[in-house]
């Protein structure tokens, strides 16, 4: 079929700019469809009565901005390529026009200059993103452009998230629905035991993601922290003070840092021939304090919107700008607690044990990291000095891939994680502590013993998979053969038959 490339696809080649990956491509063709690509792109193809009047650059612009997605990264490098008074004379030819005062108010946004206009915008205030195709934000009214600023967030700052299909039923499940289902299936003894026992098992699970063993009193303390999510305002939360309070109390005392970062980051490792090997450079630090302000506009501006996107956005907005040298995990899955608890979705008290379920399956969790950072790493460009500094030698170029991540996939990967934290994690908690009960009363029943030796017998009996190891038995003299094959068949029928 001839195909001729229209909207962002036309301006990515037209401009040069083969290293930005796009969520869309659109081609004017003979009829409309849509395939997906092997690489998971979206290309879209339409009639020929769809094409631009002309080729320039604000024909394929106002073509990107009413079919293809909008990605604000690739926006920015277009409109580096554009005259400004060539842009005022495109928009004046129909000021009033819908995706003209699109241009004009996301041409200024994005870059921080307003345009010299020798007209009047005019026409009803419409929405700068269609509310069916994107997680949008609270809205600010732009009197300029008569546009309905409905942004997650603002230029300092500001995620995407698309609403694919993938999305839409990520987000759709009732989660609280299904935890008020477990209430009611378990009592509220079981319950409790069970945050208690989730509480202890999330923290070493966070830590052992970082490949850390942390003390006891680290474990403690990362717990009395978990325990508060939620409950202080977010904009306190979020503060520079706080969040270096926090980062003090989760790391090893020596790497404390006194607030956010002022030097270049990046997470690496070195291979077996001393050579380092870098997966992700962070946001230079001359930009940590300002997106870590437009974090919290972001958390402000998308009050409203599904708990499970705020928590992804935050959490994962956090840990990829990496204002901390060390630490930056932990406190991601932190706010991850903290706003699933601020937003209602986990109730005080109770947790949903995300880094349980994500240190059991870190091929998901590493591939929602490599979303975001590998395209990144195809396109920075930096240097690493004798001391192993490293510094970034095109921030101009990646600035905004930093500033406007497009955050989607992150969210669905979010999504399902709590789905299946609740159906697998916590579930499989509640029965086990619910047969636990009912297993410990049976064998206290079959031989009247002390408590604690009744519990060695149980964590033997389930860590072997109702076999009690027989190396253990000579613990246990006072036992008989025929008492432990009883305690094997109990164990069977409580545990493996139901």
């Amino acid at each position: 079929m001839i195909k001729k490339a229209a909207g962002s696809e036309w301006l990515k080649k037209e401009l040069n700019l083969p290293e930005y990956k796009l969520s869309t491509r659109s081609f004017i063709g003979t009829k409309n469809k849509i395939e997906m690509a092997p690489d998971g792109t979206i290309d879209q193809y339409f009639g020929s009565k769809y094409a631009p009047d002309t080729d320039s650059i604000f024909t394929h612009l106002e073509f990107l901005l009413k079919y293809d997605d909008v990605n604000l990264d690739f926006l920015e490098a277009v409109f580096r390529h554009v005259k400004e008074d060539e842009l005022v004379a495109y928009i004046s030819t129909s000021p009033a026009g819908r995706y003209n005062r699109k241009l004009g108010f996301i041409y200024e946004w994005l870059m921080a200059k307003e345009l010299q206009l020798n007209f009047e915008p005019g026409g009803n205030y419409i929405d700068f993103l269609e509310p069916m195709n994107y997680i949008t934000g609270k809205t600010i009214k732009n009197s300029r452009w008569r546009i309905n600023d409905n942004l997650l967030g603002l230029p300092q700052f500001c995620p995407m998230v698309r609403r694919t299909k993938a999305l839409e039923e990520a987000i759709n499940t009732d989660y609280k629905a299904e935890i008020n289902g477990l209430k009611k299936e378990f009592s509220s003894e079981v319950f409790a035991r069970a945050t208690q026992y989730l509480y202890r098992k999330e923290t070493k699970s966070s830590y052992e993601i970082e490949s850390e063993k942390p003390s006891p009193e680290r474990i403690d303390r990362f717990i009395s922290i978990l325990s508060q999510a939620g409950k202080s305002p977010s904009a306190e939360v979020f503060a520079e003070k706080n969040l270096t309070a926090l980062q003090n109390a989760i790391v090893d005392p020596r790497y404390a840092q006194p607030g956010f970062r002022g030097f270049q980051n990046y997470i690496g490792q070195t291979n077996y021939r001393m050579e380092e090997i870098y997966h992700y450079i962070c946001p230079p630090q001359d930009m940590v304090s300002s997106m870590m302000k437009g974090l919290i506009d972001v958390e402000t501006k998308s009050i409203g919107a599904s708990a499970v996107v705020r928590a992804a956005i935050i959490a994962f907005g956090f840990v990829f700008i990496h204002p901390f040298e060390d630490g930056n995990g932990r406190i991601h899955r932190f706010i991850i607690h903290d706003m699933l608890t601020r937003d209602g979705l986990a109730e005080h008290g109770m947790i949903i044990p995300v880094s349980a379920h994500m240190i059991n399956n870190m091929k998901d969790y590493d591939v929602a990291l490599e979303a975001y950072s590998k395209p990144l790493m195809q396109r920075i460009k930096f240097i690493r000095n004798d001391q192993g500094e490293v510094a970034v030698k095109n921030p101009e170029e990646v600035s905004a891939y930093f500033r406007y991540p497009d955050l989607t996939t992150q969210c669905i990967y979010l999504a399902k994680t709590i789905q299946a934290t609740i159906q697998q994690d916590l579930t499989e908690e509640l029965y086990f502590l619910e047969r636990y009960d009912e297993l410990k009363r049976a064998l206290q029943n079959l031989i009247d013993m002390p408590d604690r030796r009744l519990n060695d017998i149980i964590i033997f009996l389930h860590q072997n998979k109702g076999i009690f190891p027989k190396r253990r038995k000579k613990n246990f003299e006072e036992i008989t053969e025929e008492e432990f094959s009883q305690m094997e068949l109990i164990y069977e029928e409580i545990f493996n038959d139901k």
